[in-house]
C-alpha cells in the first residue's frame, strides 16, 4: 500500500509561485506513474498535471500550461509541481495520486492512494 503526504501550500499572491511536494510515507511511487488535482468546495476534482514513472512524460491541463511543472526525484521517492505566475482562480486544495490506470490519465477515477491534500490560496 502507499501512503502520500502532499505539502508546500500556502499562502501566494496573484504573480507569486509556489512549490507543491508529495512525498510517499510508506510505500514506493518510484514505478507509478502520478497525477496532480486540485478542488474547490462543491466541485469535483480538476486535473492539473501528470507524470510518467520515469519522468520522460507530462501531461497538463490547459489551464496552467506554461506556468505549472511536474518533476518527480525518484530516489527521494517524491513528487513536485512547481506553480509560477500563480492566479486567483488558482486556488484549491491540491492532491497527488497514484495513476493506478494508465489508460485514464486526465481523470479522476483512473487515479488511487489519494493524499490527505494541501490548501493554496493565492490573493489578487
Amino acid at each position: 500500500q502507499v501512503q502520500l503526504v502532499e505539502s508546500g501550500g500556502g499562502l501566494a499572491q496573484a504573480g507569486g509561485s509556489l512549490r507543491l511536494s508529495c512525498a510517499a510515507s510508506r510505500g514506493t511511487i518510484r514505478n507509478y506513474n502520478m497525477g496532480w488535482f486540485r478542488q474547490t468546495p462543491g466541485n469535483e476534482r480538476d486535473f492539473v498535471a501528470h507524470i510518467s514513472w520515469s519522468g520522460s512524460t507530462t501531461y497538463y491541463a490547459d489551464s496552467v500550461k506554461g506556468r505549472f511543472t511536474i518533476s518527480r526525484d525518484n530516489a527521494k521517492n517524491t513528487v513536485y509541481l512547481q506553480m509560477n505566475s500563480l492566479k486567483p482562480e488558482d486556488t484549491a486544495v491540491y492532491y497527488c495520486a497514484v495513476n493506478i490506470i494508465p489508460t485514464m490519465i486526465m481523470n479522476g477515477p483512473g487515479y488511487g492512494y489519494w493524499g490527505q491534500g494541501t490548501q493554496v490560496t493565492v490573493s489578487s
